[in-house]
């Protein structure tokens, strides 16, 4: 017998991936929804997520739930709580993406500024191929002086900051308009 963690259900997303259940994750999707729905900040998110990982931990026998299964039953306890809007607005896209730009740097090599642009965007595209809808940037500072090759922060860094953060927006714009093959997709983005 296989025993899952926390004894949840893993969710079948629709590109196929198969992902265990976070509520952190949860609460971040419905977040997002609150916000499409005009709410700002959204005190209930952890406590609807706290609810829906109750029930499914009442469901032993799945083992893999569809994500669309899923989303009704998150709908459906968001509508019976008063917020049938936000309800109407969540999707359960993939987990969260977190990018290391520290390996990303490393990866590029000390000083090779080209080639970290051409792998941080390159990275960013396979986040939202895999469906991914909300993405960290970590490491920025180290990341930068690893790029600039200093140990100390100086007047160059704060530039190729501004760089990496226009350059990490832009390419998350061009990736989420999508192109005529393509439907675009929303990516939210955060840079630490």
């Amino acid at each position: 017998m296989i025993a899952y963690r926390d004894g949840l259900p893993l969710i079948a997303l629709a590109n196929s991936q198969v992902v265990a259940f976070e509520r952190e994750w949860l609460v971040r999707a419905l977040n997002v929804a609150a916000q499409r729905a005009g709410y700002a900040k959204w005190w209930l998110a952890p406590h609807i997520a706290e609810s829906v990982q109750v029930w499914l931990e009442g469901m032993p026998d799945v083992r893999v739930m569809p994500v669309a299964q899923f989303t009704r039953a998150v709908r459906a306890a968001l509508q019976v709580v008063g917020y049938a809007e936000v309800g109407e607005r969540f999707e359960a896209a993939s987990p969260f993406s977190r990018i290391s730009l520290i390996e990303v740097a490393q990866e590029a090599g000390n000083g090779y500024e080209l080639a970290f642009f051409n792998t941080l965007g390159r990275r960013l595209h396979e986040v939202l191929e895999l469906g991914g809808s909300y993405c960290e940037l970590i490491g920025l500072e180290t990341c930068v002086k690893l790029l600039r090759q200093k140990k100390h922060w100086c007047s160059g860094c704060d530039a190729l900051r501004s760089e990496i953060v226009i350059f990490a927006r832009e390419q998350s714009g061009i990736v989420c308009r999508g192109s005529e093959e393509k439907p675009g997709r929303e990516l939210f983005l955060h840079v630490a």
